[in-house]
C-alpha cells in the first residue's frame, strides 16, 4: 500500500469512526456525493481537498499523518491468553467480529439482542486488548494492523476448527453467491510454492475487496468468508495401503 492510500484509508476510518457520511461531506464541500465517492475511489486528492477533509474529521493534516503511521504499527497479533478472552465470551467474539467488520454501535445494537450499556463495556474490552481505539460519543476506530492474523493454532483458530469450520462447511455451495472447488493431482515443491503465492495475493485481494466496500451501507453487505488450503495430502484410506517402503513425506 502507497503513502497516499495509507492517508485516503486513514482518513476513511476517521471519518466513518465520527459518523460522518457522504453526504455530509458532500453538502459541506458542496459537491454531489457521486463525486465525493469518486474522491475516495480515485485514491488521490489535492493538498487543499485533503485539508478540508480533514477539518470535517475534525483533525489537521499532521495528525493524519500520524494515525497512518500508528495504523502501520498496530499490533499484528495477540497473546495466547488475549486470544482465549476473546474465544472463552461469545459476545465479545461477536463485537470483535463486527468491528474488524467496520460496524458502528448502532449497527451492532440493530441488529444484535445486546444492550447499549453491555455493547459499551465489550468495546471498552477491545479497546484495552488495543484492537479499537474508543472515542467520544461512543464511537471507535480499529488501530490493528493491517498484516494483524489470529496466533496459528491459537485459542481462537482452536475455536475455528471445532466450532466454525463444521458449520461453514455443511453446505452443498450450490446457493447464490456459493462455490467450492476440491482438486487434488501431482505438485512439485516449486509448484507448491507457487501456489502459495497466488493464494497470498487472492487473500490480500479479499482484503482490499473488504475495506473498499466499507463506503458501502450495511444492507449492501454480505458477511462472506473465503476457506483457501493447500497442503500435501493422500486419503488416509490410501495412505494405510501404501507399502512401508513407500511411505513418502513433503521435505522441509
Amino acid at each position: 500500500m502507497s503513502q497516499v492510500q495509507a492517508l485516503m484509508k486513514t482518513l476513511k476510518r476517521e471519518l466513518k469512526a465520527r459518523g460522518v457520511t457522504y453526504a455530509e461531506i458532500a453538502r459541506q464541500l458542496q459537491l454531489s456525493e457521486s463525486s465525493i465517492k469518486r474522491l475516495f475511489a480515485g485514491g488521490s486528492l489535492s493538498v487543499a481537498r485533503l485539508e478540508d477533509l480533514c477539518q470535517i474529521a475534525g483533525m489537521d493534516f499532521s495528525e493524519l499523518v500520524r494515525k497512518a503511521a500508528e495504523a502501520r504499527r498496530g499490533i499484528a497479533t495477540l497473546s495466547e491468553e488475549q486470544e482465549r478472552e476473546v474465544a472463552g465470551d461469545p459476545r465479545l467474539l461477536l463485537v470483535t467480529v463486527c468491528v474488524l467488520n467496520y460496524w458502528t454501535i448502532e449497527q451492532i445494537l440493530e441488529t444484535y439482542e445486546l444492550s447499549e450499556p453491555e455493547c459499551i463495556q465489550l468495546l471498552a474490552r477491545l479497546d484495552r486488548l488495543k484492537l479499537i481505539e474508543l472515542l467520544p460519543l461512543n464511537r471507535y476506530r480499529v488501530i490493528v494492523a493491517k498484516e494483524f492474523r489470529w496466533l496459528p493454532n491459537g485459542p481462537i483458530q482452536q475455536f475455528f476448527q471445532k466450532e466454525v469450520q463444521p458449520d461453514f462447511l455443511a453446505s452443498s455451495f450450490s446457493g447464490p453467491g456459493e462455490k467450492l472447488v476440491f482438486r487434488t493431482g501431482m505438485l512439485s515443491r516449486a509448484a507448491n510454492a507457487e501456489l502459495m503465492k497466488k493464494m497470498d495475493r487472492l487473500l490480500q485481494q479479499f482484503d482490499e475487496l473488504h475495506d473498499a466496500d466499507t463506503d458501502l451501507a450495511l444492507e449492501e453487505r454480505f458477511g462472506s468468508s473465503l476457506l483457501v488450503a493447500l497442503r500435501p495430502w493422500e486419503l488416509q484410506h490410501f495412505s494405510q495401503l501404501r507399502r512401508g517402503s513407500m511411505e513418502k513425506s513433503f521435505p522441509k
